[in-house]
């Protein structure tokens, strides 16, 4: 084993997920910088480091110094301090504010911060405020660079020291010794796998029972994340054995504990996580308890109030439409669905007229804040996000649920009830006064939600609530290509791929995967922008099968960030490269920021010093601390399944025998339908077969429909 020690010069590469780092190191004796790699997660420019390893000859990269061991000491030159600092280490100092500091108190910086940083004062520019984030930042550095080294000498991936330190606080390193399963239950990124790594890497017991019923309760969030309320009792067990490999009696007894504590809820063959249980038979109560109470509404006023609207605005509702108009105000609960064309909101808008004309106080509400903007611009009336309209507000909950203190409207009428999962939907109708009458609206061939539950499609299978299905495509949709090969996909029967001049649906057949991504970066970055006079980020989404592989949407959003965004402003994390002028999506609900899972954005401002993001989410703007930015991904391109509830001027859409684990219909459905104005496909036309012919949708363990049917059903 070899020793070499010296200044960390650059940092050419860094992991946040396994900590492995490539840094430019000079080093007395040497004329040259030397390359040195290996892990070393808590590593700084400026820093002093000395380190144990060997050389060795790589025949790409040439000679580089492979560490083993490492210890990190503080800089002692004034010029090493000032990279040290400059670094993005310390939030607050940056490259300007490490120059300032450096200036005023040279080799003794280092100590000031430590000792006396109120001394910082008498740097121009940096006041009381600045300093106090100074000081939190520098002890808050301090701890995580002890979290990480723990992780590292234990052989685990060091990304999640500061989400650790973020929970736990001091306690962080007490808490990962005791009981590293914790970190799965109370930080959002950290699974059971990463904390089973840890355990085990910590000699924590294969066969203990800590284990097993983190495992467990893995293994039933996977399922929730599949799109299911529950597990059956024997694939539970199956799962577990396959996850842990762990004996069956074992497994079988651990569960038995879990249900008679109330961790978990056991009923017949399923067992649930108890807000899964709760939920489902919440929502069965409350559309019984909804629909058992009388309308106050006199059906027989419509007919008059409907012909009065088509002599007042010159149009006329045909049967369905009508139809529905009709039984949206003799029922307590409707479902109105149907696909693209077919007139949904014409007749929602037509509801919304006839209720108004009774003197209903009516509310309008989406599961995204797309959808729920669509709606408003369709409705030319206000219409909310779910969680806006429930009010939700950490850490109390939802602060409308309380029996006295319910929604205080007549009609609520709820758009894209298909993404709805079974917890929101619960929330929502806990919400709802009885005698308050609910549309529920959808298009149930779409995608189900992305959360547990397939409600819409239950609600409707259980035969107890009023449907009214449209499916006439009127005459001005059936001039739209992308319309009616939506209908011919939904069918089973392939689209007409071939395009017409000034027509909205173009398909271009290429098979190479990187002639396809080829493709669409000139797609997005030339030809469609400057044929339809739009913008290449707002107008134009792509929308990929799936996230991996060569035309998936993480490499997509790599290629177009390169083609349409130049700006030289940016930050790290995570792999990823974040620019001014992004486009963003957040990937989970914090309600803290009043941001959710699928709301697209803008980056808008990066600030180094303060090492913050600030993102435009249609006109609201929002910062996120650097350590924050896992909540958000590049979005040029998106999975389908991320797109529901948006609609996008232009829709350029990779299908590829590369996605075959996905190529489903109603994939396809969701789409094609996304677009507004144009869609563009990529790929080949066996792809397309193959999605049309799949309508294999996989069975979600639900009991909704069961319970609605069945009023005896808890």
């Amino acid at each position: 084993m070899e020793h070499l020690s010296g200044v960390v010069e650059r940092i050419t590469y860094f992991s946040e997920e396994s900590g492995y780092a490539v840094i430019k190191l000079k080093s007395k004796g040497y004329y040259d910088l030397i390359t040195v790699v290996g892990n070393m997660a808590a590593v700084h420019v400026g820093s002093i480091v000395s380190l144990r390893g060997e050389w060795k000859i790589d025949s790409r990269y040439g000679k580089q110094f492979v560490v083993n061991s490492y210890e990190e000491r503080l800089p002692a030159t004034v010029t090493g301090i000032e990279k040290y600092l400059g670094s993005g280490l310390i939030k607050g100092i940056g490259p300007v504010n490490a120059k300032r500091i450096v200036k005023v108190f040279g080799s003794d910086t280092i100590k000031v911060i430590e000792e006396e940083p109120d001394r910082l004062l008498k740097v121009p520019g940096i006041g009381p405020k600045r300093i106090e984030m100074i000081k939190k930042a520098w002890q808050e550095q301090k701890e995580v660079k002890n979290i990480m080294l723990f992780l590292q000498s234990h052989g685990v991936s060091t990304s999640h020291g500061a989400r650790i330190y973020k929970t736990y606080g001091d306690e962080s390193l007490d808490i990962v010794r005791e009981n590293p399963y914790r970190l799965a239950d109370d930080i959002w990124g950290i699974g059971f796998k990463t904390a089973d790594s840890i355990a085990q890497k910590l000699g924590f017991d294969p066969n203990s029972m800590e284990r097993c019923r983190a495992g467990i309760l893995y293994i039933l969030n996977q399922l929730s994340n599949e799109g299911h309320c529950f597990a059956n009792y024997s694939q539970l067990i199956d799962e577990t054995v396959k996850a842990l490999n762990l004996e069956r009696d074992m497994i079988d007894k651990c569960i038995n504990i879990m249900v008679e504590d109330g961790s978990l809820i056991r009923e017949d063959d399923a067992i649930y996580l108890p807000p899964f249980y709760h939920s489902e038979v919440g929502v069965a109560r409350r559309i019984r308890e909804i629909i058992s109470t009388p309308t106050p509404w006199k059906a027989k006023e419509v007919d008059n109030i409907i012909d009065r609207i088509e002599k007042e605005n010159k149009f006329k509702y045909d049967q369905t439409q009508r139809e529905a108009i009709k039984k949206a105000v003799s029922s307590k609960l409707m479902v109105l669905t149907g696909g693209p064309g077919t007139g949904k909101t014409f007749t929602i808008q037509g509801i919304i007229k006839v209720f108004e004309s009774m003197g209903a106080k009516i509310y309008l509400a989406a599961p995204t804040g797309r959808a729920a903007k669509r709606m408003s611009e369709t409705t030319g009336r206000e219409a909310k996000t779910i969680h806006r309209m429930l009010e939700y507000k950490p850490p109390q909950g939802y602060m409308r649920n309380i029996e006295n203190n319910p929604l205080e409207c007549q009609v609520l009428i709820i758009d894209e009830t298909s993404m709805v999962d079974i917890i929101l939907m619960y929330n929502l109708l806990k919400a709802v006064k009885n005698d308050t009458t609910v549309i529920l609206v959808g298009d149930v061939d779409q995608l189900p939600s992305v959360g547990a539950g397939n409600v819409l499609l239950d609600i409707i299978d259980s035969g107890q609530v009023e449907v009214v299905k449209l499916t006439k495509i009127f005459r001005q949709a059936q001039h739209s290509t992308i319309i009616t090969n939506a209908h011919r996909v939904n069918q089973g029967i392939f689209p007409v791929l071939k395009g017409r001049k000034n027509g909205d649906f173009f398909f271009i057949k290429r098979e190479d995967p990187e002639e396809i991504v080829n493709e669409i970066r000139e797609l997005c970055a030339k030809r469609l922008p400057n044929y339809y006079k739009v913008d290449p980020i707002d107008d134009i989404q792509v929308l990929c099968p799936m996230q991996r592989g060569l035309t998936g949407a993480a490499n997509m959003n790599r290629v177009l960030q390169e083609a349409l965004n130049r700006e030289t402003r940016f930050i790290k994390y995570g792999g990823s490269i974040y620019k001014v002028g992004d486009k963003v999506m957040q990937i989970r609900n914090n309600y803290d920021k009043n941001t959710f899972n699928g709301d697209i954005g803008r980056i808008a401002n990066i600030d180094l010093e303060d090492k913050t993001v600030e993102i435009d989410f249609d006109g609201s703007i929002v910062s996120y601390d650097s350590s924050e930015l896992d909540e958000i991904m590049l979005a040029y391109a998106i999975t389908v399944h991320k797109s529901q509830g948006s609609e996008y001027k232009i829709v350029v859409a990779p299908f590829t025998s590369q996605h075959f684990m996905m190529l489903q219909r109603n994939l396809l459905y969701t789409c094609i339908t996304r677009a507004k104005n144009v869609f563009v496909m990529v790929g080949t036309e066996k792809a397309v077969a193959i999605a049309v012919r799949n309508n294999k949708i996989m069975k979600r363990n639900t009991m909704l429909d069961k319970r609605l049917e069945d009023p005896s059903a808890r």
